[in-house]
């Protein structure tokens, strides 16, 4: 009988973030899977703090018509560096008499944190909304601050001035280059060697940076074969974050809405969806990247059983010859009779009764027979 384990596990799960990248993973191993971390981007906090208080300072003194949040990490990051230099509360006042316009809710939920209400928010989470949103009323005169996300000035500084605006950044951080490169480097090449199960993405520039080292290592056409033979599933937090992922040929999964929480539900059922399983006698049969379960629970298998459930399962319930299986063993054997042996050891490792001998023919999957 075969104890059922948490749905994720034997998977193995790459993370590309560096912001709420913990977060991520304690949500995926709690449901069983084993998970790396990789940030294929940094995040520079603070860039030219004196010029940030500056800026603060001048607001508080003469206000502003508009401010625009676009990340809740900025956000927080904004009050924290005020609040260091003793003018916190002098911030989060003259915020509470200005427009303020979100970017998303992440952004509106920091705002919330504080005590602030944003007047509007842009629920597709781009700055492009904004910009239409706010032309369309007017910006004419209007002093309005934008605090910049990750990726700097993305256009719509430029927008709104085009229309009349004054606008003028808050840089609070940016993108930077990786914590560890080497990490990233290895994460790429056990991408392609098929070590992963699924690997995750929060932005469009940690995608970019990661898939610029691939191009770097020319192993795109490796991961593309993994993810058409759905042996590797690339997930994005939303439709921003997957462009990338798309322009190079991918088909990333989405969760239904742009969160954290909405992309661990996707990714369970995803990975852990029925119909990726085989139904045999002993349960069902899932192959991951680098382990194999029945119903959820690991199984006891070594690399060269994996390939052979690998190969058995590529049609469950036709039968393998040993000369066939003897083509996915590692080295360089040619002797049918290793198939054989690997055959045995897997059994033994396994002790249930997953791997059926068809005389004189080779080896199946002894599948579970259908209920009517």
């Amino acid at each position: 009988m075969t104890t059922l384990g948490p749905v994720l596990a034997g998977t193995r799960v790459l993370v590309t973030a560096q912001r709420r990248a913990t977060d991520l993973a304690v949500a995926l191993e709690r449901r069983g899977a084993h998970v790396s971390i990789a940030s294929s981007l940094g995040v520079e906090s603070h860039i030219d703090e004196d010029t940030l208080l500056a800026q603060t300072r001048q607001m508080i003194a003469t206000g502003a018509d508009i401010v625009v949040v676009t990340t809740g990490i900025g956000f927080r990051g904004w009050l924290d560096t005020a609040e260091a230099a003793g003018i916190g509360h002098e911030l989060i006042q003259a915020l509470q008499s200005t427009r303020i316009v979100a970017r998303g809710p992440k952004a509106r939920g920091a705002l919330q944190a504080a005590g602030l209400v944003p007047d509007w928010v842009a629920e597709s989470e781009t700055s492009a909304e904004i910009a239409d949103f706010l032309i369309t009323e007017g910006v004419d005169g209007r002093t309005i601050a934008v605090q910049h996300h990750g990726a700097g000035d993305d256009g719509l500084e430029k927008r709104l001035a085009a229309a009349g605006g004054r606008p003028f950044g808050l840089v609070v951080y940016r993108w930077g280059p990786p914590p560890d490169p080497v990490a990233v480097e290895c994460s790429v090449r056990d991408a392609a060697n098929g070590a992963y199960d699924s690997i995750v993405f929060t932005s469009a520039p940690g995608a970019a940076a990661w898939l610029a080292v691939v191009r770097a290592l020319d192993v795109g056409d490796e991961l593309l074969r993994l993810e058409k033979d759905r042996r590797l599933v690339l997930a994005a937090v939303g439709h921003v974050t997957a462009d990338p992922l798309r322009d190079a040929g991918f088909e990333p999964m989405l969760p239904d809405r742009a969160r954290l929480g909405a992309l661990v539900r996707s990714l369970v059922m995803r990975l852990g969806d029925a119909s990726d399983s085989i139904p045999t006698q002993a349960g069902d049969l899932r192959l991951r990247a680098t382990a194999a379960t029945l119903d959820h629970a690991p199984l006891p298998v070594s690399p060269t059983g994996l390939a052979i459930l690998r190969a058995l399962a590529r049609e469950p319930g036709s039968v393998r010859t040993r000369e066939e299986l003897l083509e996915v063993l590692p080295g360089e054997s040619d002797d049918p009779h290793s198939a054989e042996v690997a055959v045995a050891r897997l059994r033994e490792a396994i002790g249930r009764p997953l791997v059926q001998t068809v005389v004189k023919r080779g080896y199946r999957l002894a599948m579970r027979e259908a209920t009517s």
